[in-house]
C-alpha cells in the first residue's frame, strides 16, 4: 500500500495550473490562483514586461478584483479618474455624452481609471511574488501541449540557455494575445464581428501643463481623418489616428507624419513622442474557450475595438471568473463540468461589449461626407446620453431568475468595504436570523470556503432590501448566485458551493 501511495504521489503533476503569457490576464489570474493556495506556474517568452503603454482604461469592476489581490491602494496615485467620453463631429458638435459619475460608486470606486500598463504589470508581478506560490519562468516558449487523462505536459524552451524542457500541470490556461498557441492546440475558430480598421496609435509625454487639451477622451469624428484623444495619468496623453485611403505607406506612423497629424493640439515644443505602432483593430470572438484541461482568456477569446476602452478590462473579467472555478475543482468541491460555465457566462458578457464597440465605431469611423452629414443632422437632433451597458452572465453556475448581475460593493458601519472582508471566496449576506443559520452549518467547515456576513444597520442591509431578499449569495467574481428568504433556501444556495458535501465527507470520516 505504501509503495503505491508513493507511486500515486510521485505521479501527481507538478503544478495545479499552468498560464501561457504574463500580461494583464495572465498576471492577475495568476495572483487569483495563489490567493486560493494553487500552486501555478507562468510561461512568459518576454524577459521582462513590455515598457510602452499599450492598454489605457480599466473601470470600477477591474478596481474591484485589483482589490482583491492586494494592490488597489497602491495604484491610487499612479491613476487618473477619467470623467468619460464626448463624441463631436467635424465642426466640434456634441454627438453622444458618455459623462462618468465623478466620485465613488456602487462598487466603491470610480468608474473609469487610466494607467500606464507597464507600472500595472509590474505591480501584479511583485505581487505574485510575495506568495511564494508561483514559478515564474520569463523567456520560456511554449511549444507543445499534450493533454493526458489526468493532466497536460507541457513542452517549452528555455530560449536564454536554448535549452528544452517539459513539466506537468491538472490545468493550462492561454493568456498568451491575439496570435495565442493554446487556442492553437484547442482548434477553436474566431467569430468574426466584421470590424477591421486600421489606426497609429500615438503616446506623448507633455513636457508641461496643458489643461486646453482637457481631461476628457474625445472622439473626433471627423470623415476627413477620425481620431481619438484620451488623458492618461500624469502627464501621458495618447491620440489613435485613423489610417485613411491615399495614406502614403511609406511616411506612415513616421515622426513627421505623426507631428503634421498632431499639429491642431501640439507640436514638438510641447512634448515627446514616447511610441507610434500602427494597429489593426479586430473585433472576434473564439468559439470555444475550453477543451478538457485547456482554455484561453483575454486577447486569446476576444479582440474588441477600442471605442469603449474594454479590451483588458474583459481579460481581467475573464480571470476573475475563470480563478475560482480551477480553485473550487482542483480542490475537489465542485465536479469538473463547472468549467465548462466559464465560456458559457463570459462569452454573452464580452460579446455585448464588443458589438457596442463595433456600434460606436460606426459613429467614429464614418468617413463617407454624405453619409457623416445625414449622422450630423440626427445625432445634432437629440444628442444621446451614453451609459456604461451592465450586461448579465450568459447561462452558467447561478441562479437563471435570481442571478448573474454583478453585486455592488457597499460598506458595513464601520466603512470597510465588503469585498475587504469577504476575500476570493463565496459570500453570503444575509439579515441576521438567517446569518446565524448559515454560520451554525459552517462552523464544521475547516476552511470555511464560505463567509458569512450579516446585514446589520447601513447600506449593506439597505442593499439586501433593495434585492427584495433576505439573503444574497455572492460568487468570488462578485456576480449574484441566488437569493433566498427562509433557512431552506440557505441551504439550498450553500449546498451549491459544495460547503454540505465538505461536511458531510468530514462526518463520514470521522
Amino acid at each position: 500500500m505504501r509503495d503505491f501511495i508513493e507511486s500515486s504521489a510521485r505521479s501527481a503533476p507538478d503544478y495545479d495550473v499552468a498560464i501561457v503569457g504574463f500580461g494583464p490576464t495572465g498576471a492577475t489570474l495568476a495572483n487569483l490562483l495563489a490567493l486560493r493556495g494553487l500552486k501555478v506556474v507562468v510561461f512568459e517568452r518576454d524577459k521582462d514586461v513590455f515598457v510602452l503603454p499599450r492598454a489605457v482604461h480599466f473601470d470600477a469592476e477591474c478596481m474591484r478584483v485589483f482589490q482583491t489581490i492586494g494592490i488597489a491602494e497602491s495604484m491610487l496615485p499612479d491613476l487618473f479618474i477619467g470623467p468619460g467620453m464626448k463624441f463631436v463631429n467635424a465642426r466640434g458638435e456634441l454627438l453622444i455624452d458618455w459623462s462618468r459619475p465623478p466620485g465613488i460608486g456602487p462598487h466603491g470606486w470610480c468608474a473609469s481609471y487610466k494607467f500606464h500598463q507597464p507600472q500595472l504589470e509590474r505591480t501584479l508581478r511583485t505581487q505574485l511574488a510575495a506568495t511564494g506560490l508561483a514559478d515564474v519562468r520569463l523567456r520560456h516558449e511554449v511549444f507543445a501541449i499534450d493533454e493526458r487523462e489526468d493532466h497536460v505536459r507541457i513542452r517549452f524552451e528555455d530560449t536564454a540557455q536554448g535549452r528544452l524542457s517539459h513539466t506537468t500541470a491538472r490545468y493550462v490556461v492561454g493568456c498568451d494575445g491575439a496570435r495565442s498557441t493554446v487556442r492553437r492546440f484547442i482548434g477553436t475558430e474566431l467569430a468574426d464581428l466584421k470590424s477591421h480598421e486600421r489606426w497609429v496609435v500615438v503616446d506623448v509625454l507633455l513636457d508641461r501643463e496643458r489643461a486646453d487639451l482637457g481631461d476628457y477622451s474625445i472622439q473626433y469624428c471627423d470623415p476627413e481623418r477620425p481620431t481619438t484623444y484620451t488623458r492618461g495619468p500624469h502627464n501621458r496623453r495618447r491620440w489613435e489616428i485613423m489610417v485613411m485611403p491615399g495614406d502614403d505607406e511609406h511616411r506612415l506612423g513616421t515622426s513627421a507624419w505623426i507631428w503634421e497629424r498632431l499639429a491642431r493640439w501640439i507640436t514638438p515644443a510641447d512634448a515627446q513622442l514616447e511610441r507610434s505602432a500602427i494597429y489593426t483593430f479586430h473585433s472576434v470572438i473564439a468559439q470555444g474557450w475550453r477543451r478538457g484541461r485547456l482554455l484561453i482568456a483575454g486577447d486569446a477569446a476576444h479582440q474588441t475595438p477600442p471605442f469603449m476602452g474594454q479590451g483588458m478590462a474583459a481579460g481581467i473579467r475573464d480571470a476573475a471568473n475563470l480563478a475560482w472555478k480551477l480553485a473550487d475543482v482542483v480542490g475537489g468541491r465542485l465536479p469538473d463540468s463547472l468549467l465548462d460555465t466559464y465560456e458559457s457566462e463570459r462569452e454573452p458578457h464580452v460579446r455585448e461589449f464588443i458589438e457596442t464597440a463595433v456600434q460606436l465605431g460606426t459613429v467614429i469611423q464614418a468617413t463617407d461626407r454624405a453619409a457623416a452629414d445625414t449622422r450630423d443632422r440626427e445625432m445634432t437632433a437629440a444628442i444621446r446620453q451614453f451609459k456604461t451597458p451592465q450586461p448579465r452572465l450568459g447561462d452558467g453556475y447561478h441562479d437563471a431568475a435570481q442571478g448573474g448581475q454583478i453585486a455592488p460593493q457597499p460598506c458595513g458601519a464601520d466603512g470597510a468595504r465588503l469585498d475587504d472582508a469577504v476575500g476570493y471566496r463565496f459570500a453570503l449576506v444575509a439579515l441576521d436570523e438567517l446569518a446565524q443559520h448559515a454560520q451554525a452549518a459552517l462552523d464544521t467547515e475547516r476552511d470555511q470556503p464560505v463567509v458569512v456576513v450579516p446585514a446589520g444597520d447601513g447600506a449593506l442591509r439597505d442593499w439586501l432590501a433593495s434585492t427584495g431578499a433576505r439573503a444574497v449569495l455572492l460568487r468570488p467574481d462578485r456576480y449574484v448566485y441566488g437569493v433566498a428568504n427562509d433557512p431552506a433556501g440557505v441551504d439550498a444556495l450553500l449546498e451549491r458551493t459544495g460547503v454540505y458535501r465538505a461536511i458531510s465527507r468530514q462526518a463520514a470520516l470521522a
